[in-house]
């Protein structure tokens, strides 16, 4: 199952005995001691049992090392005195060895997996002494001590007061502690942060120190276990998300996997500050950090058919800080299925499925009455629904057949009553429907792939129900012939048209607009309001008592997830609707669907989406502004979780600012020159930026420097773009060029490697597609030459009405003021035989292949002989350019090199080109005209 880590598999099929689940709710594990139980058979015989003394702070427990003997737990508020056992006897004077044994004497002592069979807790009560012996005896005496420090906590009448002290404990040994840097992998690994921090599983959680360096991420348990160090190598984390743990922001989750949903380690940090700056950290040195998606742009991918109903609810649980390390927060799944008395499923019947715009407490409407009535009679604050649809009880009711220990944990020790278990999927659904108090949902499991949830494969003992029959396997509907068909036909419900035409109302209730507010009180789906985020705040709960109540009813009770839509949720296109089932279980990676998250467009979508999409654009307004350049912004980019802003400008310097801390982090200068514009490339490590000096830079988040430089034109590169694993770069040279990124894997570097695919030169007004004689590749977009033979006749300009060919507008067919140049350029080259096309033949406009230096090398050296820039070759040679206009190219080149690219340079630098034109008749002609 979920929450089930493999770790966690492993050990309960082992023989280790002793888990954290062992200890009561809320307790920690502190230390441990070899050491012996003297079990007293009469007044001389005396027998050993090895094994090894855990102190907890609320018990102590003895695990043997022989699993035929049961692991002793002594609850130390049922202690009557703790001391160290001196020596007895005649010989107790002369004796020099210390025995370093413990005496405890109490009146309570649980017993536990005798022959490690997991089963309810064993009690035995009335006054007993029991005698530990510790291997190292000089330690006694510590023990002791902290035995009766606890034993005075555990005896407080308050559990306010409890609580405080064994916290107050806690702190001293975290902070007389810290991490063990021999624990780095590497002397060369540089530390970057350290706090402490408590790792939460399922339950329970385990306090200790957190380290992080640029390589790993350590949690170091207090107590060392389950292994001294957890670690964790940056490079692997491919997910990180701040979560909330009691309803207040102190979580932080990790995963080194992009489809699974446990994680790899949950952390709940004391301070939220230090939570997020380990987020920050994490985010930051990760080089293959992959974001987090927002809620907007699955439901998108949803509404489209690209990912499957199964996929979206799981997506939208971990949006909604739901965790399968958090019971109270586990990912909640809807009943689909209304008939579970048919001896054959119709999914084609609306009548087979569940109600999905009610939720489950509004589905009797005799019950909903009584509820209501209530409701309209009960105090401030006012709920329907006084239990919730997902809690730790109801998670383990479903599963208690493979994670027996933790309902153990939870029930202490002891299962629930066998009437109450999960012993059929048609009487529970019949409960929740007319039960007082029950109105749960489902969890994921019931459409995944791994049935033994429903089978009682470890044969436990459940219980006996009152009919005399043995709890055993879930008895399943009529129309499923097993537990595996059983699953099938339910994941087939999900994937059902009805379902994928109203789920959307569902959603509305459990993480949409309804789920607070009046549209909540409307929907009859308002819960209590401890439940709710924000519904209490537990930092101004002053009483100690309150507030310890307060957290273990939240913790208990269960909580409602995150809203994550504020306005009524779209419903999905049925039509292009693609029903592909799930994978297997919930490890099913977006990467396999037809489009990668930032593909959203609003192709095929409904206007009720569209709406959805843009209603908010009218309501923008200004949040912050702030000034971190000397000069004009040229670029933006800003990472998917809108954490980070990067932003270039003509100061030649690419800036990263945080969001969240306000703050400028980074400023880097690669050149001299301006840079104009930037973008992230996916994984988002790596920032490429376009600059004035012809090359692109591509600098590394990770390792805070320039990485790589792409030398990829002959001029300014203007402008860069990223698609489909391509980078796009126009620049003032006249060109776009695609270079294809060369895979890490295969290169055997993290450099990335640009292999040019192809070269757009901007010679040809693509705008309107043709001129005499030519037309568009239907495919391409590209002009197609007509053939050899054919002759094209110039085409004489459009008169202006003053005997002059008019320029500009009529000439372009846009406006542009290089519209001259380019209708003459176009004429000229498409009457020109092939062997007068400029370049050795190559055809503008069209993409080609990428040329040979030598080639290339030939190319710049007709450039420099005819003394003309970029861009203007084409057409002095094509109409044969006067010599005077060929002058001020050669006047215009050397210019430009002397004078430079600095903006306001440039500015007078083309005021002045523009005089030199108007004196020889050429004012409206464009000759490389350069503008950002």
């Amino acid at each position: 199952m979920a929450f089930l880590r493999k770790d966690q598999q492993q050990r309960l099929c082992s023989r280790e005995r002793f888990s954290l689940l062992l200890l009561n709710l809320e307790e920690y594990y502190f230390e441990q001691h070899t050491a012996n139980h003297i079990v007293t058979k009469g007044s001389q015989t005396e027998r050993k049992i090895r094994g090894s003394f855990k102190i907890c702070s609320k018990s102590v427990i003895f695990e043997p090392d022989e699993s035929s003997h049961p692991i002793i737990k002594i609850p130390l508020r049922d202690c009557l005195q703790i001391e160290k056992q001196e020596a007895s006897g005649a010989n107790s004077l002369f004796s020099k060895t210390d025995h370093g044994r413990i005496a405890l004497i109490f009146t309570q002592v649980y017993f536990i997996k005798e022959h490690n069979i997991v089963a309810p807790y064993k009690i035995e009560r009335g006054k007993m002494e029991y005698v530990f012996e510790l291997d190292v005896a000089r330690k006694v005496q510590d023990v002791v001590e902290t035995l009766l420090q606890l034993h005075r906590a555990s005896r407080l009448d308050k559990l306010g007061d409890q609580t405080a002290m064994i916290t107050a404990i806690l702190q001293s040994r975290l902070a007389r502690t810290s991490f063990d840097k021999n624990r780095f992998q590497s002397v060369s690994e540089t530390l970057h942060m350290e706090c402490k921090a408590e790792m939460v599983t399922p339950l329970v959680t385990n306090p200790g120190h957190v380290c992080i360096t640029d390589t790993n991420l350590y949690f170091q348990p207090l107590n060392g276990y389950p292994k001294p160090v957890v670690q964790i190598t940056l490079q692997d984390v491919r997910r990180i998300y701040k979560r909330r743990h009691g309803l207040m922001p102190m979580g932080l989750e990790v995963f080194c996997t992009e489809d699974d949903l446990c994680s790899d380690i949950y952390l709940k940090f004391y301070e939220s500050k230090e939570r997020d700056e380990l987020y920050y950290y994490i985010a930051t040195y990760l080089e293959n950090h992959i974001a987090e998606h927002t809620a907007e742009s699955y439901m998108l991918q949803w509404q489209r058919g690209h990912i499957s109903n199964y996929q979206y609810l799981l997506h939208l649980n971990n949006l909604a800080d739901r965790s399968c390390n958090d019971l109270s927060q586990y990912p909640v799944f809807p009943w689909i299925i209304n008939d579970y008395t048919s001896a054959e499923l119709d999914l084609s019947n609306p009548e087979t499925f569940r109600d999905l715009g009610k939720p489950v407490g509004a589905l009797n409407k005799e019950r909903l009455e009584r509820l209501l009535t209530r409701y309209r009679e009960m105090p401030e604050p006012k709920f329907m629904y006084g239990s919730h649809y997902s809690s730790p009880g109801y998670v383990l009711f479903y599963l208690v057949r493979i994670a027996p220990e933790y309902m153990l944990c939870l029930q202490n020790g002891r299962f629930d009553h066998a009437d109450r278990m999960f012993n059929s999927i048609a009487e529970t659904w019949k409960n929740c429907l007319d039960g007082a108090t029950d109105f749960k949902e489902l969890i994921p499991e019931f459409y995944g792939d791994d049935f033994s949830f429903l089978a009682n494969h470890s044969k436990l003992d459940l219980g006996k129900r009152q009919g005399g029959k043995m709890v055993d396997d879930v008895e399943l509907p009529p129309w499923a012939s097993g537990p595996e068909d059983f699953l099938q036909k339910s994941k087939d419900a999900l994937e059902s048209p009805y379902v994928s035409e109203h789920l959307h109302e569902w959603i509305d209730l459990i993480f949409g607009y309804k789920q607070k507010g009046s549209e909540a009180v409307g929907a009859r789906n308002v819960f209590h309001p401890l439940t709710y985020e924000g519904g209490v705040d537990v930092y101004s709960i002053e009483d100690p008592d309150e507030k310890v109540a307060m957290l273990t009813q939240i913790l208990e009770f269960g909580q409602t997830p995150k809203q994550l839509f504020s306005i009524p949720h779209p419903r999905r296109i049925t039509p292009k609707f693609k029903s592909s089932s799930q994978t297997s279980s919930y490890n099913t990676s977006i990467a396999d669907s037809p489009v990668s998250p930032g593909e959203e467009s609003f192709e095929d979508l409904t206007e009720e989406s569209k709406t959805l999409a843009w209603n908010n654009i009218t309501k923008l307004k200004l949040q912050d502004q702030f000034k971190i350049h000397k000069e004009a912004v040229t670029g933006i980019a800003v990472s998917s979780n809108g954490s980070s802003i990067f932003t270039t400008s003509q100061d030649s310097t690419l800036k990263m600012f945080s969001k969240e801390s306000k703050a400028l982090q980074r400023s880097v200068s690669f050149s001299n020159l301006a840079l104009s514009s930037c973008l992230i490339l996916p994984g988002e490590s790596t920032v490429a930026c376009s600059s004035w000096d012809n090359n692109i830079y591509f600098y590394s988040v990770a390792f805070g420097r320039c990485q790589d430089t792409l030398m990829g034109h002959d001029d300014a590169v203007s402008k860069i773009c990223w698609h489909n694993n391509r980078l796009y770069s126009a620049s003032w040279d006249s060109t776009v060029k695609v270079w294809l990124a060369g895979s890490a894997e295969t290169t055997g570097t993290r450099r990335h490697n640009f292999d040019l695919l192809a070269e757009l030169e901007h010679d040809v007004s693509m705008r309107d597609g043709s001129h005499p004689g030519t037309s568009l590749d239907p495919v391409t977009a590209r002009p197609l030459l007509p053939p050899p033979h054919q002759t094209i006749a110039p085409s004489p300009l459009p008169d202006s009405g003053h005997g002059q060919p008019e320029r500009g507008r009529h000439a372009a067919g846009d406006g542009h003021p290089g519209g001259l140049r380019q209708h003459l350029g176009s004429v000229c080259r498409h009457a020109a035989a092939p062997a007068l096309q400029p370049h050795g033949g190559r055809v503008p406009g069209r993409f080609q292949p990428r040329q040979s230096p030598r080639a290339q090398h030939r190319r710049r050296r007709l450039r420099e002989r005819d003394g003309r820039a970029d861009g203007d070759t084409h057409l002095f040679s094509d109409v044969r350019a006067a010599p005077e206009v060929l002058q001020l190219g050669r006047r215009h080149r050397a210019r430009r090199k002397s004078v430079g690219r600095a903006a306001g340079v440039g500015s007078a630098w083309r005021q002045s080109e523009r005089q030199d034109l108007g004196s020889h008749g050429c004012r409206d002609m464009h000759v490389d005209e350069r503008t950002v």
